[in-house]
């Protein structure tokens, strides 16, 4: 199967393609041109950068290109069952320290601890996964077991 992803997800990848496709790789395509046309190459500083860059510029191209087709768009707010964690869902939780923290399921690519989105796949997820509002879940972490109580579920839309 493929991996999920939410609509805004595959939104951000397609943006960063387009942007790199249509606006920074003819950038650099320039600038080597320019640069090739001054002479010596082996020590034209301005050559050598361009084609580093757009070495770079096509491997994240080919990357984000095949994610693209490796992924499948998941709409949460389409979710029949809003009363269970499913991917998608925004949740609150707390642990056994009294901590709150507010999560988001989603793709991994498009996870950002920091930002509250964890992947689906990652060992709170897992563990939150098919939850109702109440239920404690223990999820596996490296630092050891964390107790984590569902206080809110929701789905966007």
């Amino acid at each position: 199967m493929s991996d999920p992803i939410t609509p805004a997800g595959m939104a951000a990848l397609k943006a960063r393609y387009d942007h790199l496709f249509a606006t920074e790789r003819p950038q650099m395509v320039e600038v080597v041109s320019w640069a090739a046309g001054n002479g010596d190459r082996s020590e034209n500083g301005d050559y050598l950068y361009g084609r580093k860059r757009l070495r770079e510029i096509d491997r994240e191209l080919g990357h984000l290109s095949r994610r693209m087709k490796d992924l499948q768009v998941v709409d949460p707010s389409r979710q029949p069952d809003k009363t269970r964690i499913f991917f998608g869902a925004t949740i609150k939780v707390v642990d056994e320290d009294d901590r709150e923290q507010t999560l988001t399921l989603v793709g991994r690519d498009e996870a950002d601890a920091g930002a509250g989105r964890i992947a689906w796949n990652s060992p709170v997820a897992i563990a939150l996964k098919g939850a109702r509002i109440g239920e404690t879940r223990t999820a596996r972490l490296p630092a050891g077991e964390r107790y984590l109580e569902v206080r809110e579920i929701n789905y966007p839309g």
